[in-house]
């Protein structure tokens, strides 16, 4: 473990017309800490995609996990574990049916999600 204290990994949101930081979020859990304790951040390769609606995706940690976070308040809404880590960035299409799904790769795997 990191010799600084945590979090270790964090997801920041930066107001553009300030340059000020609006929010950050510790980004990872280390399942190597007790229970209560385990949301201190860890490492990952791949950036997060913000959608209209508000919601920022990002599965870029050792976890194995792709989560969900309000833009506006940085608070996580959703995670899921994944067999693997995510190793790119999130992408997102509308289908012909009007509805909207999230896309991540983790290993060689497409994973794909809807929104409601």
């Amino acid at each position: 473990m990191p010799c600084q204290r945590p979090s270790w990994a964090q997801l920041i949101a930066v107001d553009t017309n300030t340059g000020t930081i609006v929010w950050k979020a510790p980004l990872g859990l280390n399942e190597d800490l007790p229970a209560g304790r385990q949301n201190v951040g860890g490492s990952g390769s791949a950036g997060p995609m913000t959608t209209a609606s508000g919601l920022v995706f990002i599965g870029a940690t050792n976890d194995r996990r792709f989560r969900a976070f309000d833009a506006k308040t940085g608070n996580e809404l959703w995670a899921t574990q994944l067999g693997q880590a995510v190793n790119a960035n999130p992408m997102c299409c509308r289908g012909r049916n009007g509805k909207q799904y999230i896309a991540v790769v983790a290993n060689s795997q497409l994973v794909t999600f809807t929104l409601p």
